[in-house]
């Protein structure tokens, strides 16, 4: 057996040992202790069947409550108008309406030329 062999193993061996002393105890199973009697305990629990989840999310958190507004029907009515008749600012593509037209300072001269010089393959002084 070569040294780094032996070496090897009794690393090992403590490693186990190490890991062995670090090891859990088991005591068995804990007798319960509550200061509740049954009777206190099943009347809460009907009281919390009864009562509202705090934790509900969604369809399951019952009726919205309502609240007052401060803006009346009309105004409501005339921004709902407004918004509808106007551009939608989150479109893309299609949807989006006509594209502006922009205005260039190059003449269409110059664009023609260097349209066909690109076409042809030469450089285009830039």
């Amino acid at each position: 057996m070569t040294a780094s062999k032996l070496l090897s193993a009794v690393s090992l061996a403590l490693l186990a040992a190490a890991g062995a002393a670090h090891a859990e105890s088991y005591d068995g199973v804990h007798r319960l202790t509550s200061a509740t009697s049954r009777a206190e305990v099943a009347s809460q629990a009907v009281v919390a069947a009864h009562s509202a989840n705090p934790y509900a999310d969604g369809a399951n958190s019952g009726p919205v409550q309502l609240t007052a507004s401060t803006t009346s029907r009309a105004a409501v009515r005339a921004e709902a108008v407004a918004a509808a008749h106007s551009a939608n600012p989150y479109a893309d593509g299609a949807s989006s309406g006509v594209a502006p037209v922009l205005a260039s300072g190059v003449d269409r001269a110059t664009v023609r030329a260097a349209a066909r010089a690109a076409a042809r393959g030469d450089t285009l002084p830039l």
